[in-house]
């Protein structure tokens, strides 16, 4: 696991406060009867899906490394009627949530070696910082779900480590075997999904990551075969930084559009 001078050195980090009333990261053992019920920390996967809708590029993939736990762990137990569209009648399931969350996150990004014959162009690592922090303090580009779509999420800009969590000095827990996160085509250059896990320890309330490159290969699973999706202008579904609404934000803020122009640091 990286020691926590290693996470304090990378330097594209952002840092952010998530919060919401209910969040519901499921644990995949749980929903084979029909029913969910949430692991008690949020996964990599969440947290880097809450990181990309703040903001996102092809070209760049986001790495988590940390989360802090602000508030006490606690469950709630909901009565929730899916839609069936097998049976005549909708049947009854019990969704377990988490309740009253709230995670100091930091994360960097790399750039997405497997994209850059096609997105090189993008690869500007001030640009993309500059751009990710302000879309942190905006509250992020898209709306941010806390494990699935009922349980909204709320972003805010935070120093991490700031502030009183409920876990501080409270010493080591473990959680068994958890669901890292998803090994997709684009992001491994292998035309396989696969899925990641893992064995999280919360040490005074905060969970560093371990790297997807560093989980070994016996806590991997091979799902089914997949093709990475390709992006470009040719494509018609690319703009990378040079993107209208990017501009506009940054112009409408009285900096112009020099500021995205700054040179590379």
């Amino acid at each position: 696991m990286q020691g926590r001078d290693a996470v304090l050195k990378i330097r594209n980090q952002i840092e952010y406060c998530v919060s919401g009333n209910y969040a519901l990261f499921s644990d995949p053992i749980a929903r084979m009867g029909g029913e969910k019920f949430s692991y008690m920390l949020p996964t990599y996967q969440a947290l880097k899906g809450i990181t990309e809708s703040i903001y996102w590029k092809p070209s760049i993939m986001w790495v988590v490394d940390e989360v802090r736990v602000i508030r006490p762990i606690r469950t709630e137990s909901k009565n929730i009627r899916p839609i069936s569209y097998v049976a005549p009648k909708n049947t009854l399931s019990v969704y377990t949530y988490l309740a009253d969350v709230s995670y100091q996150v930091r994360a960097h990004f790399i750039f997405n070696e497997n994209r850059r014959e096609d997105l090189g162009q993008d690869f500007n690592e001030h640009k993309h910082h500059n751009i990710s922090k302000r879309m942190v303090e905006k509250g992020g580009r898209r709306d941010v779900f806390l494990g699935t779509r009922e349980c909204q999420g709320y972003v805010e800009p935070c120093t991490f480590g700031e502030g009183e969590g409920y876990y501080d000095g409270y010493g080591e827990l473990e959680f068994g075997v958890m669901f890292h996160g998803f090994d997709y085509p684009d992001e491994t250059g292998h035309d396989i999904l696969a899925a990641r896990f893992w064995r999280p320890k919360m040490v005074n309330g905060v969970v560093q990551f371990l790297p997807p490159e560093e989980i070994p290969d016996e806590m991997k699973r091979e799902i089914r075969p997949m093709k990475a999706k390709k992006f470009g202008k040719e494509l018609h579904n690319f703009s990378g930084l040079e993107e209208n609404v990017l501009q506009q934000e940054f112009a409408g803020e009285g900096g112009g559009t020099n500021e995205l122009d700054a040179e590379i640091m």
